[in-house]
């Protein structure tokens, strides 16, 4: 059964801000893709069957610092498990809809389209289809900018060291939007040492994933020391 216009048009202003977003950041990861050697059509199809901003940047950026094929898939794939929360959470919106709209949903909701669904569901008045084209129309966005990056960037040509930055850029921008917690400092620090230490002894390709694990690993066991300590007081 066909979405009515109203839900369509619902759904189109909803995304409205994410898909001007993603404009904005899409351009330049095309711009980055191009500097591999992906062309336009390339990039629209990664856009589509692997739909991941962050990713997206991470693939170009380790594959210009040298990082091995199992590295960069790792390290992607492990960066993308927060998805998995965004699915979970929306499990009891999904309960009475087919399982293949379940699916279609839950592999193409973000970090800007959760936000966006959350917000018109604990409004109310809104559905899993509608939250769905929302998904659908800013991965359109995502995926027609990055086709233009790199229509921009085999015109223009970028220097690699700016390239190279992107992905720092990118892990900046998702640090400071934390919220300000011991735990959230710990595994900060501590996935900044762990990636220091890996390229000290020679581990330069593995690193932000070893970083990232070892600070996830030691914030979990600060806060379960903090949580067991908290009960002992109790």
């Amino acid at each position: 059964m066909m979405p009515s216009r109203s839900y369509i048009a619902q759904a189109f202003h909803a995304a409205v801000p994410v898909m001007l977003g993603y404009v904005a950041i899409g351009i330049p990861c095309g711009i980055l893709c191009d500097s591999i050697g992906l062309n336009a059509l390339q990039a629209l199809i990664m856009s589509l069957l692997f739909y991941s901003g962050a990713g997206q940047f991470m693939i170009p950026n380790m594959f210009l610092a040298g990082a091995p094929t199992a590295s960069i898939i790792a390290s992607v794939s492990f960066v993308n498990t927060r998805q998995m929360l965004y699915s979970a959470y929306f499990a009891p919106y999904a309960a009475h809809t087919s399982k293949g709209l379940s699916f279609l949903f839950a592999a193409t909701v973000t970090d800007e389209s959760y936000g966006v669904s959350v917000a018109q569901f604990e409004a109310g008045d809104w559905s899993l289809d509608r939250a769905l084209m929302v998904n659908l129309f800013s991965q359109s966005s995502w995926a027609l900018s990055n086709a233009v990056g790199v229509l921009v960037g085999s015109a223009i040509g970028i220097p690699l060291n700016i390239a190279a930055f992107a992905m720092t850029s990118i892990f900046i921008c998702l640090l400071v939007t934390q919220k300000l917690t011991s735990a959230n400092v710990i595994a900060a620090g501590a996935a900044m040492i762990g990636v220091v230490v890996c390229k000290m002894i020679g581990l330069s390709g593995p690193a932000i994933l070893i970083g990232a694990v070892f600070g996830v690993v030691v914030a979990m066991g600060y806060a379960a020391v903090r949580k067991s300590a908290e009960r002992r007081r109790v």
